[in-house]
């Protein structure tokens, strides 16, 4: 499968990075709370100092939902929202050892992160701005069709599986207790995205690794290298990831 960024949206936002991560043998198994409870202890420090909304990361996405429209109190993006609930609650809730995980790691970077169960994914995936017609299923089982305009990520029959970009993921794709191949996605604007990303990558290549030694694929995708292909090797593929990079 192929995953990139459209050339109209990359145009918009020349900054945008992102990190791909490929996983098979995911189970929902695995105990991976002490392991999340590391990323979270972080997310809490720079809670302390102040909140999500001061962070470069947020505010980086907060400029640019301002600038597709969207009020960014009202649509937040996924780490927003998560550190949001962490500071607010205290905790964040269990889902799935693999949501749980992707969640703390989003929480901690301030970078949203995104499971899709690629077995729900028909064909290439691209994220770009929606015709309208895309279907989207949100988790309440209702079927919607993004704004036109709107960005989300689109795959080979037309399926919707996020609204607004990083704000909600489709009920359709959500990782589940029979998930096993998965396609995480982690997407940044601010300034130095690049490094932060590449840890993050990192990071989640170990955890994957050490946790369900899950065969992983990982690459950082940046203007300059947009496209991630696998199992084939292109010169517009995204830089691979070493694991165990910290």
């Amino acid at each position: 499968m192929q995953f990139e960024h459209s050339p109209q949206l990359r145009d918009a936002y020349p900054d945008l990075v992102a990190g791909v991560v490929l996983a098979s043998g995911i189970t929902a198994t695995a105990d991976v709370t002490r392991r999340a409870a590391g990323y979270l202890t972080e997310a809490r420090r720079r809670l302390a100092a102040g909140p999500e909304s001061g962070f470069p990361e947020i505010q980086a996405w907060r400029r640019a939902y301002a600038a597709m429209g969207l009020r960014p109190t009202r649509y937040r993006c996924a780490a927003e929202a998560l550190l949001r609930r962490l500071r607010l609650d205290g905790e964040l809730p269990q889902v799935h050892p693999l949501v749980d995980l992707c969640n703390a790691v989003s929480a901690a970077y301030a970078i949203p992160v995104a499971a899709l169960d690629l077995d729900r994914v028909d064909g290439d995936l691209v994220v770009r701005p929606a015709h309208g017609d895309e279907a989207y299923l949100s988790f309440a089982g209702d079927t919607e069709h993004p704004e036109p305009g709107e960005v989300t990520f689109v795959d080979s029959v037309g399926r919707a599986h996020a609204r607004r970009w990083t704000n909600r993921q489709s009920g359709w794709s959500a990782v589940r207790a029979g998930t096993s191949s998965v396609l995480i996605v982690a997407e940044a604007l601010h300034p130095d995205a690049e490094p932060a990303v590449t840890r993050l990558v990192a990071d989640l290549v170990t955890e994957l690794t050490e946790v369900w030694s899950a065969p992983t694929t990982a690459a950082v995708l940046t203007a300059a290298a947009p496209r991630f292909r696998t199992p084939a090797a292109d010169d517009d593929r995204g830089q691979a990831v070493s694991p165990g990079i910290r």
